[in-house]
């Protein structure tokens, strides 16, 4: 069976958020607790105002499944406090720095770091855009722990979200440790124009998984759903194809680590234009800083935040790379509002006009196929089975 077929028929529970925290966190009694989202207003909050507006589905379901679910049992039933709400601007891209400014639901005006960062045990951010890196930069500095959720929809409730995490620890461990020290990746490509290779140097570091467990007291901010094994090159060459949100396909050019410049293949030649004004004008925002492999057997969602966490597909990702152990921080870039960390998501449902032939990855001394045509090789299916 495909992996599509497998996530077809497969069986999920029911979405429990007091099942959910428990499994991520094992809070323990005491432990305070709060719910963070963005709104283009944050003043909006104000009596749940922005509940008028249906097109904030996100916000929308981070009040009925988390806020709501948090006072009707979830904080009882782990003997937790709190349960407040609080908003904050949104920030336009992916892992951007957080405004400190937040609103409460009776529209006092607080801080982030003041208010909220040191006064929770544990902070829910439910938001448009992830905020994995800055929370997790301010986790090591306030103490908390934290899960990150962006793009929350039904589909994640019903199927990323409702797993058993311990199960999902297991299997991205197992990937992990038949992944780790390895000496560089090569992802193949296939479009209609022709084929294309990138290379990425690993350097023979540890393997990093991200597995939903976010127990015990150090700090740290889960990205939820997880399920993915991920590294931080330390050098990319070669040329690969990305598929921009306007649909225009680009041809990326990478040498020393980085995105150099990018050439139209089909659509807009305007959007390629302005990419290259960017990596010309901000250099770093074209630099390599993840390379990703989901280990899940999970529906698409429509969300990258749970289908780059599917078996058999694979990611790179450009920009901010702090929060996953790399150098690069915001003030490394030229102007504030490019210090993002996107993530370039190929997969079939994803990049239908781009098919990933073969990922190898070569370590101690051989060379293991790791993905063939957006399906996990027999390699990875032993691993996981082991």
């Amino acid at each position: 069976m495909t992996i599509s077929e497998q996530a077809s028929a497969r069986k999920f529970p029911p979405f429990s958020l007091t099942g959910l925290l428990r499994s991520t966190f094992a809070p323990t009694p005491g432990q305070k607790v709060c719910v963070l989202i963005d709104l283009a207003d944050p003043r909006d909050i104000i009596d749940f105002k922005f509940l008028q507006d249906p097109a904030l589905t996100i916000q929308h379901n981070a009040i009925t499944h988390f806020y709501e679910g948090l006072k009707k049992g979830t904080l009882a039933d782990l003997e937790l406090q709190g349960g407040e709400i609080f908003a904050y601007q949104i920030t336009g891209g992916s892992n951007l720095d957080l405004p400190d400014l937040a609103i409460a639901l009776d529209g006092r005006e607080l801080s982030l770091e003041k208010d909220i960062y040191r006064n929770y045990d544990i902070i829910l951010c439910i938001s448009t855009y992830s905020a994995t890196a800055p929370l997790t930069a301010h986790a090591k500095i306030f103490g908390f722990r934290g899960a990150t959720l962006h793009g929350l929809n039904p589909v994640i409730l019903s199927s990323g979200l409702a797993v058993n995490y311990d199960d999902v620890s297991r299997d991205a461990e197992k990937m992990r440790l038949g992944m780790t020290v390895a000496d560089w990746a090569e992802i193949d490509f296939q479009l209609d124009s022709g084929t294309h290779t990138l290379r990425l140097e690993l350097d023979r570091q540890e393997a990093q998984k991200s597995h939903g467990l976010c127990r015990g007291t150090e700090p740290d901010v889960a990205n939820l759903p997880a399920g993915e094994i991920y590294f931080v090159p330390t050098g990319a060459s070669g040329t690969f194809p990305l598929k921009y949100e306007d649909d225009t396909l680009g041809l990326m050019r990478v040498a020393e680590g980085r995105i150099q410049s990018a050439e139209l293949l089909t659509g807009n030649a305007n959007t390629i234009r302005l990419h290259n004004e960017k990596l010309a004008s901000d250099p770093v925002t074209g630099e390599l800083g993840e390379l990703g492999f989901g280990t899940q057997i999970l529906p698409v969602s429509g969300r990258d935040i749970q289908d780059e966490k599917i078996r058999g597909t694979v990611h790179v990702a450009t920009g901010r790379s702090d929060h996953l152990g790399g150098a690069l921080t915001p003030e490394k870039f030229s102007n504030h509002q490019n210090a993002t960390h996107d993530d370039i998501l190929f997969a079939p449902h994803k990049t239908p006009e781009i098919l990933v032939t073969q990922v190898r990855l070569h370590r101690n001394g051989e060379t293991q196929i790791i993905i063939e045509n957006y399906q996990p090789s027999s390699y990875v299916t032993d691993l996981i089975a082991g």
